[in-house]
């Protein structure tokens, strides 16, 4: 659940360090994931460790031909409550929650900012982040989607990893950046960034370049090799 995201960061994610061998990331190792790899299909759950997730994500160069921030059209109310996506995880997402007038107008209410271990007061300081930004899931795959799929993608609401409230400062900061170049200021959480990554492209069927896949693997290197389970969405 997304508030026991935000408590846990909050608490300084008391993340696990575990060393690892080169040999954990051995081409042995990688043919062994990739032969595992199954033909999967939307609304199906995929569990296993973060590192075999990482192995069998496909490896595509990038392409940003054609990229509009237009094309993902957010944020939409989908349940027809009055909220929209950005008001539903600002409300879910709160440590002290809000209060809501009409139209959804949010006010008061503070927030934990993983990105940079902030307490933020008001919504106004807030953005939330796409976890994988538009821009680099338009040039990993998203391009060749149906309007419909990409704003589903960028409503996300089904998995709580896939949006986040966060600062503005770090959000804008990161701005389109994958984790070869960005990753969090608050290094207590970059596990758990690098973690949440690999799920939410493995959650879409989106692809990493080679230079991607060796940044994760370094930064994961140094975290426990955490299982994590998705529902695709495609």
């Amino acid at each position: 659940m997304r508030l026991a995201r935000t408590a846990a960061a909050a608490a300084a994610f008391a993340a696990i360090i575990v060393p690892t061998t080169a040999a954990a990331h051995t081409a042995a190792a990688r043919s062994a994931a990739s032969a595992a790899r199954q033909v999967r299909a939307p609304g199906e759950t995929v569990t296993l460790p973060v590192r075999d997730a990482l192995v069998q994500l496909p490896v595509r160069e990038e392409d940003r031909t054609g990229y509009d921030r237009s094309k993902f059209k957010h944020w939409i109310d989908a349940d027809k409550d009055g909220c929209n996506t950005r008001a539903e995880v600002l409300k879910t997402e709160a440590v002290i929650a809000p209060e809501q007038g009409p139209r959804c107008a949010l006010s008061g209410g503070e927030w934990f900012s993983a990105y940079d271990g902030r307490y933020i007061s008001g919504p106004s300081g807030l953005d939330i982040d796409h976890l994988v930004p538009l821009a680099e899931a338009w040039d990993s795959g998203a391009s060749a989607w149906t309007a419909a799929e990409r704003e589903a993608y960028a409503n996300d609401l089904g998995d709580d990893r896939a949006l986040i409230a966060v600062s503005a400062a770090s959000n804008r900061s990161k701005a389109d950046q994958d984790p070869t170049t960005w990753l969090p200021p608050a290094a207590v959480y970059r596990c758990q960034y690098a973690t949440d990554w690999v799920a939410d492209k493995t959650r879409w069927g989106l692809s990493i370049d080679t230079a991607e896949q060796a940044a994760l693997a370094e930064e994961l290197g140094n975290c426990a090799d955490a299982p994590i389970s998705v529902v695709l969405a495609r």
